[in-house]
């Protein structure tokens, strides 16, 4: 068999004084994979990633970079630091870069339909029995034991990539600033970018490169024309797709913020939905798998259904449009990081974003914490997880599962 070529591989200088992560050292060549195992993992992940972006990443890490080698974890971390930077939901395209490096354009779209796929199809289903029988099916206990399980699969995927992005004081410094600044109530994006240029300017200077940035940076915050979308009282098949084409094309930060989106339309201007049944909506999202824009599956599915519409359809188009800018977004993205890193001054940026979007999810880690560990059964969980996963490395399959399992039988003393 033929070697590849060096440029096919994913090079990392060593850092003085030290080695590459092993995972590093034997990442495998770069767009070769068939796309039958892109489809595979990513209809894997599409049904077991539950407990929202971080969480997502973080198996998606375990998968990638520490199991299989697809990728460098700089590298990874590169595609992180780039996708927190764009509209969409975060870790949906994190699935579409690493099917772009796998398998080219076509396992950008293989793997970001295998990820999305489940959820959809397991929301829609949702859909249709909530406008059937008016009320949602029964899951808090086996969500019960989930969240914990997930919450450690995170703190494992921070701890490994913590150690890659924090390459110094500084950066430390940079990425405890950029927690307490999202703690403390500043947008995610606000904070990501201003942990970059300021980690830039730190690691740096102000150098001839910086402009550069003017070439590289402007394709980072595309943003869609579509503000005027919508605007009328009845909904149509084409006003729905236009609604969540703008929502996918101007969504920042994580899919929380999709909450504040859909109120204020849906609800409030446009009149489609009802605040419960938002509700409802967002509170599917949140216990299914994958992707929490899913919850468009279903609204679109209601919406349908009370505008006299075909709901199938408005379901279809509803999904459609809110993740069709996502497929765009990394499409145009993916070929340009690593001239970001061939810039001394993009790089020095890129590292700074690296290590603010580490800071992002340890914000994130320590809210859902605070959310999750209510309980004693809820910390034994999570306890006995984060042993699993950090000392014997057991996947996060199983250990979504064996939460699933242990919640539902501990649930009757939460």
């Amino acid at each position: 068999m033929t070697p590849p070529d060096a440029s096919d591989l994913e090079a990392e200088p060593i850092e003085a004084g030290g080695a590459p992560d092993q995972a590093d050292a034997h990442a495998r060549p770069r767009g070769r994979g068939p796309l039958g195992e892109v489809a595979r993992l990513f209809l894997k992940l599409g049904v077991i990633a539950f407990g929202g972006p971080a969480a997502h990443v973080a198996m998606l890490e375990d998968e990638v970079v520490e199991r299989r080698r697809w990728m460098t974890r700089q590298h990874f971390l590169d595609l992180i630091g780039a996708t927190n930077l764009i509209p969409g939901p975060n870790s949906t395209e994190m699935t579409m870069h690493v099917g772009y490096e796998r398998a080219g354009w076509r396992g950008l779209f293989v793997a970001g339909a295998c990820f999305i796929g489940p959820a959809v199809l397991i929301t829609g289903v949702l859909a249709v029995l909530y406008v059937e029988y008016g009320t949602l099916p029964a899951v808090e206990p086996f969500l019960y034991g989930i969240k914990p399980a997930v919450l450690a699969v995170i703190l494992g995927a921070l701890w490994k990539l913590g150690k890659k992005a924090i390459k110094g004081w500084p950066l430390a410094v940079i990425a405890v600033a950029v927690s307490a600044a999202v703690l403390t109530g500043v947008g995610e994006v606000v904070a990501l970018l201003v942990g970059g240029v300021v980690g830039a300017l730190v690691l740096r200077g102000l150098r001839r490169e910086s402009t550069t940035a003017a070439r590289y940076l402007p394709i980072l915050f595309l943003q869609s024309g579509l503000e005027a979308a919508g605007g009328a009282a009845s909904a149509s098949v084409v006003k729905v797709f236009l609604f969540f084409l703008k929502v996918g094309s101007v969504l920042y930060g994580s899919g929380y913020v999709l909450v504040a989106f859909l109120e204020g339309g849906l609800v409030n201007d446009l009149g489609w939905l009802t605040q419960a049944q938002l509700l409802d909506g967002i509170a599917i999202g949140q216990f299914t798998p994958g992707p929490v824009l899913s919850t468009s599956t279903f609204i679109g599915y209601v919406v349908g259904a009370e505008g006299g519409l075909n709901p199938i359809t408005t379901a279809a188009v509803a999904t459609l449009g809110i993740f069709l800018p996502s497929f765009v977004f990394v499409w145009i993205l993916n070929p340009l990081i690593p001239k970001l890193r061939s810039s001394a001054w993009l790089s020095a940026f890129l590292d700074a974003v690296n290590a603010s979007a580490v800071a992002l999810m340890a914000a994130v880690t320590l809210e859902l914490g605070m959310d999750t560990l209510v309980s004693w059964p809820a910390w034994a969980i999570a306890a006995v997880a984060a042993v699993a996963a950090l000392r014997y490395k057991v996947s996060a399959v199983w250990l979504v599962l064996g939460g699933a399992v242990v919640g539902w039988l501990l649930a009757p003393w939460a």
